[in-house]
C-alpha cells in the first residue's frame, strides 16, 4: 500500500469545508465502516484537519484582539498578520 501524506491540505481550504469533512470522516470512523487501513488514513487526515481548523480560530480570536481597547480607554486597532503564511502545510 503507498502511503500518502495525509495532513496534504488543499492551500484553497476554508475553515468551513474543513468543518464538513471533519465531521463526515467523525461520521464514517464511528460507524466503523471501511478497513482498518481506511481507518486510520481517515484518523490522520482528521488530525490534520482538525489542527487546520485550530490554527483558524487562533488566527480569528488574534484577529479580533486586535481590535481591542488601550489603556487610556481609547479603541485601537492593529494591523494583522495572518499566522497561516507563517505555517506551512
Amino acid at each position: 500500500m503507498a502511503k500518502t501524506s495525509a495532513a496534504a491540505l488543499p492551500a484553497d481550504l476554508t475553515f468551513e469545508s474543513a468543518m464538513q469533512q471533519l465531521d463526515a470522516l467523525v461520521r464514517q470512523l464511528e460507524l466503523g465502516q471501511g478497513s482498518l487501513d481506511e481507518a486510520i488514513t481517515n484518523y490522520e487526515k482528521g488530525s490534520a484537519l482538525r489542527t487546520f481548523c485550530e490554527q483558524q480560530l487562533k488566527n480569528a480570536e488574534l484577529r479580533i484582539s486586535q481590535i481591542a481597547t488601550a489603556p487610556d480607554g481609547t479603541v485601537t486597532e492593529e494591523s494583522f498578520q495572518d499566522t497561516k503564511s507563517q505555517t506551512s502545510r
